[in-house]
């Protein structure tokens, strides 16, 4: 009797493969991002002051800190700081001192201090308030900091204030507050003062800039003044910079039409002032300065104008003697967008111009370029009918003599790429842009699209149809046949050697390398190959949007179709899948609709369901929840969920029959008040509640997760600690039958057509709880073409960076609780239910990668049954390949294919040898005499 129980625990735990060993780094992939990095906070550091060679830091839109090495792209090192920096009211912060090992970041109101090299936490501090600026101070006391350098940290809200933490552990040297009243903005230092800067508004609506001076040994106010900028300042975005620790710290401002540039060196009360020309009778749209942050640099700064169709700059000097500023010379105005960039060797400043086409290195002290490279081609992404222009850049340089010898430069492309220049050949990389994706969609390429087709053309013919439909597909490949024959001893010896190219998308006939569009956050649309690593097909921009502005697109595909939405009541565009190239008009969308044509819609805490064909629109229910309920989601059956069976095959060959409905969806609300959440199995048709459950305890501010799929539902929550059980997580798992008595359809025995709207039949649902070690935030569940392969539970483990693959047997209802299974439930794979579920190792779809960030996870059948595509984004994209009831219908990589030809021609040549020799039997046989 233990053999069976054997077996059973056997299949269950081969089940639990998620990837196979051969497969791991093979079929999956993964892009390990950061965000698009922002101007301010990106530069080149060495992480050991004792060596030259350096690294790139960042802090990203998307919240993440972190180190990229600039020889081939990698992340060295990264840490979240937070979900998103894209708010206006957001400000992040990156510094890292001169010859130092740590970097300080800073956002909302925590000041944190890194290990340049490996990224590990030394400290960290919080400000009790949002944070307005972070400073390295270089000189304290008079004298250069020989230790861990100390911080100055301003920060505003109720208790405006700046503090000064030391370098090495955080803690807080002094403290000085400020009156509440006045804007705290900004930090600047000097050699010798520490300088805030405040916005006082004044009665009409403009704003003085006021400067508080600050001793930096003991923080007392030492000077305060205000500047004679209020006709020319209606609001603080008009302030383009102010310096930090430079050794030429200015604030200057501008007017909102950008005709004055006003300058200030911070310390005097003497505003200069500039009239900025136009150019080309275009006016200037953006002003930005760039400075050097080392304290022993020469005091020269850039001023860099930008208008519509050009670009220029203008090369100040300071005279610290007579506290002035003069222009020193000015580079020409170009057509076309470009970028500057500052780098410093020794007390020497340089300034790199780089355009479309070009990258120059010229000297503050006088205009001679020092280098010039010519860039070929500044984007290593296809981006069709598309100028690619840089958006900000930094550099590192190497001069010899009068010349620059070599320099490297990280550019933000347009695109949302970060791309390394070596001089001016691009090195790599890396499509930050898909750390934001806002939708995405799974599309079928035009070749394997029209392959497919044919397929399903012979699988829904009567066989004699099939057999002549697939005699002429033949023929009409014939035509293929020249080019298929002189590639034939290549595609030989590939597959001998197993060296296939696994990004032909050509070539593709088990559909793995399906396209996927993705809507990003800077209004672009990127197509990247499902089946292969670290490949962008296309890039496209979709919409303009403003820096502030904000899109919710929607994405759906139709074969080779992408239909793009902007939103409710916006135009929709559609784009060719292979290419990216845009389609004449509006294709019907009906089909692409969920269920019968129901759309839902919650509106003032009610969940309303309306019908989307025009000829019967109007509303079908409301689902108005209880007293102090609120609803969290609602996650409808997917439109491509095919079922192979109806019945469930029991272990003495008996059914129980599955509720199966396409129009089915599972609502999750929750109750504050009482710390409570429910759930609600619907029929969409007509709003009534086929199951609900409800759960008390439950901590809302952890994530709640569920899903719907075949005649299951799984959801998960965090229950908080009671005197009866101790915090921990829950996954609860139902599946619906027509009747729990085998061979038998409850209501439905009788009926000969089945209505959702008059049928009173409810399901029988079986429920289980289980335990687990993490908190699920996303769920998804593996598809396949026909829906015969068993499936897998997916799960996004935020606070472990990992994404698990659960096999349905480990969490089916029917285990049998408190009692051994029965011989015929061993046969059907159940073992006996255990509360607690741990994840196993296997079921790790990551590996020991670190997915940051994950926010949905998409699966898409392949054209073979046993494999389903899988694609994971939110900061980082993963993808993979699951075959949860092993490879069937394809043959693995460990298949020994020289074994098999090695026997093949071993058979070949035995029977040559013995053919004759066993007729010559057959014939001396006859002979024989009796």
């Amino acid at each position: 009797m233990r053999f069976p129980l054997f077996a059973a625990v056997c299949i269950l735990l081969r089940t639990t493969v998620a990837v196979f060993a051969d497969e791991a780094w093979n079929v999956d992939y993964h892009y390990a991002l950061l965000g698009e990095p922002q101007e301010e906070t990106t530069f080149f550091h060495q992480p050991n002051p004792t060596s030259k060679a350096s690294l790139i830091y960042t802090l990203s839109k998307r919240g993440v800190v972190g180190a990229v090495n600039p020889r081939d792209g990698s992340v060295v090192w990264r840490q979240l700081l937070s979900p998103n920096l894209t708010s206006s009211t957001d400000r992040g912060f990156l510094r890292a001192g001169e010859g130092q090992d740590t970097i300080v970041s800073g956002y909302g109101s925590q000041v944190a201090a890194w290990s340049a090299a490996d990224g590990r936490l030394a400290w960290t501090v919080d400000t009790h308030g949002p944070l307005k600026d972070v400073e390295i101070l270089e000189l304290s006391d008079g004298k250069i900091e020989s230790g861990a350098k100390d911080v100055v940290a301003l920060s505003g809200g109720g208790s405006p204030a700046v503090q000064r933490l030391d370098g090495a552990s955080g803690a807080v040297k002094w403290q000085h507050k400020f009156q509440e009243g006045d804007e705290v903005y900004q930090l600047s230092a000097s050699t010798t003062e520490v300088f805030a800067i405040l916005l006082h508004k004044t009665v009409l609506g403009y704003i003085k800039i006021r400067v508080v001076s600050l001793d930096p040994v003991n923080g007392r106010k030492t000077d305060e003044y205000t500047l004679s900028s209020e006709k020319e300042l209606a609001s603080a975005e008009t302030i383009i910079s102010v310096g930090a620790n430079s050794a030429s710290p200015i604030v200057a401002w501008t007017d909102a039409a950008h005709s004055v540039l006003k300058i200030n060196i911070i310390g005097t009360k003497t505003v200069s002032s500039y009239n900025i020309e136009k150019q080309d009778g275009q006016p200037v749209e953006k002003i930005r300065i760039h400075a050097p942050y080392h304290a022993n640099s020469l005091s020269h700064f850039l001023v860099n104008y930008q208008t519509a169709t050009s670009h220029w700059a203008d090369i100040y000097h300071i005279d610290h003697t007579r506290s002035i500023t003069q222009l020193a010379y000015s580079l020409p105005n170009i057509a076309g967008q470009g970028s500057f960039s500052t780098s410093t060797s020794d007390a020497n400043v340089y300034f790199t111009r780089i355009t479309q086409d070009e990258l120059i290195t010229v000297s503050s002290a006088s205009h001679g370029v020092l280098g010039r490279w010519t860039i070929d081609n500044l984007g290593l992404v296809s981006a069709p009918h598309e100028a690619i222009v840089p958006t900000h850049t930094v550099s590192e340089l190497s001069v010899k003599g009068d010349s620059v010898s070599a320099i490297r430069t990280a550019v933000l492309l347009s695109t949302g790429d970060w791309v390394l220049l070596r001089d001016s050949k691009p090195v790599w990389a890396r499509p930050e842009a898909l750390a934001d994706i806002r939708s995405a969609t799974f599309a079928t390429p035009s070749v394997l699209e029209d392959f497919q087709h044919k397929l399903d053309v012979e699988t829904h013919r009567n066989f004699v149809g099939a057999y002549l439909h697939r005699v002429k597909r033949h023929l009409e490949e014939l035509k293929h046949l020249p080019s298929y024959m002189s590639s034939m001893p290549q595609r030989f010896i590939s597959g001998f050697l197993g060296t296939t190219d696994e990004g032909a998308m050509a070539s593709d006939s088990f559909g793995f390398h399906k396209v996927i569009v993705c809507a990003t956050g800077n209004g672009r649309l990127m197509a990247l190959d499902a089946g292969s690593a670290s490949r962008v097909l296309w890039s496209r921009r979709a919409v303009d949007l403003d820096s502030s502005e904000s899109w919710q697109p929607g994405l759906s595909s139709r074969a080779d179709v992408i239909v793009l939405e902007r939103g409710s009541g916006k135009s929709r565009q559609t784009f060719n899948a292979t290419n990216g190239d845009p389609l004449p008009g509006i294709p019907d969308t009906h089909d692409l609709q969920s269920g019968l044509g129901v759309q839902y819609t919650l509106r003032d805490g009610v969940l309303e369901a309306t019908r989307t064909d025009k000829a019967n629109a109007g509303s079908v229910w409301h689902f108005t929840p209880m007293a102090d309920e609120r609803i969290l989601h609602l996650v409808p059956r997917p439109v491509n969920d095919p079922v192979a069976s109806i019945g469930k095959v029991l272990g003495d060959r008996r059914v129980l029959y599955k509720y199966l409905d396409s129009n089915l969806a599972l609502l999750a609300t929750a109750n504050d008040a009482s710390t409570s959440a429910q759930f609600y199995v619907l029929d969409t048709i007509t709003g009534s509640i086929l199951h609900s459950s409800a759960h008390s305890g439950v901590d809302l501010q952890a994530p709640i997760s569920s899903i719907l799929s075949e005649n299951w539902f799984a959801y998960s929550y965090t229950a908080e600690a009671s005197d009866a059980s101790t915090k921990g997580h829950h996954l609860v798992v139902g599946e619906m039958f027509e009747s729990l008595v085998p061979n038998d359809r409850g209501g439905l025995n009788a009926a000969t057509n089945f209505s959702t709207v008059q049928s009173g039949t409810d399901p029988f649902t079986l429920v289980q709880t289980y335990q687990i070690p993490e908190a699920i935030s996303k769920m998804a569940v593996t598809q396949t073409r026909q829906g015969i392969t068993s499936r897998q539970l997916l799960a996004v483990l935020a606070d472990v960076e990992a994404i698990v693959g659960i096999p349905y047997n480990a969490l089916d209802p029917r285990r049998p609780v408190n009692r051994a299974p029965t011989k015929d439930e061993q046969m059907e794979g159940l073992v006996q239910y255990e509360p607690v579920i741990e994840f196993d190792p296997k079921w790790f779809l990551n590996h020991q990668r670190e997915v940051l960030g994950i926010e949905n996870v998409m699966t898409n059948p392949a054209l073979i049954e046993s494999t389903s595509i899988v694609f994971a984004y939110g900061l980082d994209i993963f993808g993979t390949r699951l075959s949860p009831s092993f490879s069937f219908d394809i043959l693995g990589k460990d298949f020994n294919k020289f074994q098999m030809l090695a026997t093949v021609a071993a058979l070949a040549v035995a029977t040559f040898v013995v053919a004759p020799l066993v007729m010559r039997k057959q014939v001396n046989t006859r002979w024989q005499f009796t």
